[in-house]
Parts: C-alpha cells; structure tokens; sequence
C-alpha cells in the first residue's frame, strides 16, 4: 500500500472515529458562535484550507513561512557580506529578494494583529496569565529569552525538517504527505515534552 493510500484512510478512519464520538457526546459547535473571544478556529481552519486552494492555483507553490526567515538573513547579509552571500549555494538557487513568500509573512503579520484587535485580545499585557502564574510577574526579560532562545531552535528545525508547521502542517498534511504528517507528529511530541514541565508545578 502506498503512502498516500494510507495515509488517506488513516485519516478517513479518524475522522470516522472523531464523528462517532462528537455524535455520541452529543457535541454541536456552530462556528459562528464561538464563544471565545478570539476568531472561531474552526472558521479560520476552513479558510486557512481555502487559502491554501488558492496559493497552490495562483502561485504553484504551498504555503510556508520557514523560507522567510532564510530571505531576511540573506537580506541582511548581503549588506554586511554581500559577495560571501552570493557565494553560497543556497543563495545562489533562492537569491534573497522579495518575493510572493516574503510579502505572504509580512501579510501574516499584518493579519496577526487584525486578528488580535478585532478578536479584544490586545490587552496592553506583556506576560500571558499562564506564565505569570508559573514564574511571577515581573520576568518579561526571561520570558523574551526564552522566546527568541525558542524562535532559533524552531527556525533551525524547520530548516533542517525542510518546513515549518506552515510547509508541514498545512500545505504537507492536505497534500498527504507521509514526511509531514510525521513532522506534525512530531510537532505535537515536542510541544508537549516541552510544556508539561515548563508550566505544570
């Protein structure tokens, strides 16, 4: 059987399964009426899906934000060490200009903060009420450290993994991609190990 086959009724079986047990807890959720504060993710899914239709229409390519990471340091090497920059193999194949991937995360960006103020989620707060919980208030400088500490090791891991949860999270996972359900796997793995002991006392 084939990767794809298997994946395909894998998922088939899941959500089989998810349905019956929906359907027997008797679970209705109306997207529209989410009762968060936030935008309903089950309607942002559906549309994060038909965004990604349209990337692969109009552009042939799938969704992904690790790449933009790897143009902007290019970028900003260029002005520092623009002919070591240009030697490289990488650079030579993907030259770092702004392209339709950069200007989709600065579009990403943008969206993130449109999201946040029309959803009342911008509430002036530096630390989120879980982290303040755990290490007190008062550690905006650790939280930022470990931040950024974080933001390096995901960007080198999507580097490494050839996509981030955007490349195989989205565009891989729709595409049934054994790698990327893998990496998905994975993802969750790795949040977990490493959010049980961070946040639980």
């Amino acid at each position: 059987m084939s990767g794809a086959r298997f994946m395909l009724l894998a998922g088939g079986f899941l959500a089989l399964v998810l349905a019956s047990a929906a359907h027997a807890a008797e679970i209705v959720v109306d997207a529209r009426q989410y009762p968060g504060p936030a935008w309903s993710p089950y309607l942002v899914g559906a549309l994060l899906g038909v965004l990604s239709w349209l990337t692969f229409y109009f552009s042939d390519k799938a969704i992904g934000a690790s790449s933009f990471y790897a143009t902007l340091a290019g970028m900003i090497g260029k002005v520092f060490a623009k002919k070591h920059v240009e030697s490289l193999a990488y650079y030579k194949s993907n030259p770092p200009v702004v392209n339709w991937e950069f200007a989709f995360m600065i579009a990403a960006f943008g969206g993130a903060f449109i999201a946040a103020w029309s959803g009342g989620e911008i509430d002036g707060r530096w630390l989120p009420a879980m982290w303040e919980a755990r290490f007190g208030e008062g550690t905006a400088g650790l939280r930022g450290g470990v931040a950024v500490l974080g933001g390096m090791l995901m960007a080198f891991g999507a580097r490494l993994a050839g996509g981030c949860t955007s490349g195989h999270g989205i565009s891989g996972t729709l595409q049934l991609n054994v790698g990327s359900w893998i990496a998905v796997i994975c993802f969750f793995i790795g949040g977990i190990a490493v959010a049980m002991p961070l946040f639980s006392k």
